[in-house]
């Protein structure tokens, strides 16, 4: 595929804490790609809408029967994968808290708040989400193994796959970039550096 390719329909995978959202952001400030999370498509139902043209779906299909239902429907051209280890991404999730009523997340270890425990805009109490906690996440990351493992094969098998390895998304991000340069336009270079 060339750079004169305009319609691709992407898909974004990687167990929880991987970087998703972030690289999620990346490409929807630096390329023409509307993003979709799985809570939207299940919520909203948003791709019967034709006219959308180009999409990335973010943690979306998480099983095979998901990834063939997609694949009767649409024609997936992209499917970039994050291998994070998986102490990396227990450090990282052990270390999130979030604003409950705004989402907006924290790392105490990479974007702390200003003061520990509490929001910057508001002041109000962070909290750390049940799922992130060290006696869910074992169970988490290996459930995300078990159902993804077919979701990835079979799309290796397509010839889709492409797998970013790294510790930290400011590494995996400029070989995506790179992938993606080469399947749509790029909007604006210097926009896809930072979420």
């Amino acid at each position: 595929m060339g750079a004169s390719v305009r319609l691709l329909r992407a898909v974004l995978m990687g167990p929880p804490g991987s970087g998703k959202r972030t690289v999620a952001l990346r490409i929807t400030k630096g390329f023409q790609l509307k993003t979709f999370s799985s809570g939207d498509l299940l919520r909203d139902n948003l791709l019967r809408d034709t006219e959308i043209g180009s999409w990335l779906l973010c943690g979306f299909p998480r099983t095979l029967p998901q990834a063939e239902a997609l694949e009767r429907a649409y024609q997936i051209h992209l499917v970039m994968s994050l291998n994070v280890p998986s102490e990396v991404i227990k450090q990282r999730l052990s270390a999130r808290w979030i604003h409950p009523s705004s989402g907006r997340v924290y790392n105490l270890e990479f974007n702390p708040p200003k003061a520990i425990g509490l929001d910057d805009l508001t002041g109000e109490p962070l909290v750390q989400r049940e799922d992130d906690r060290p006696e869910t996440l074992n169970q988490r990351l290996k459930a995300y193994e078990d159902q993804t493992k077919p979701v990835l094969e079979y799309y290796r098998e397509k010839g889709v796959l492409e797998t970013f390895s790294g510790t930290k998304t400011d590494q995996i991000w400029p070989c995506v970039r790179a992938v993606l340069q080469t399947k749509v336009p790029q909007i604006d270079p210097k926009a896809s550096v930072t979420p």
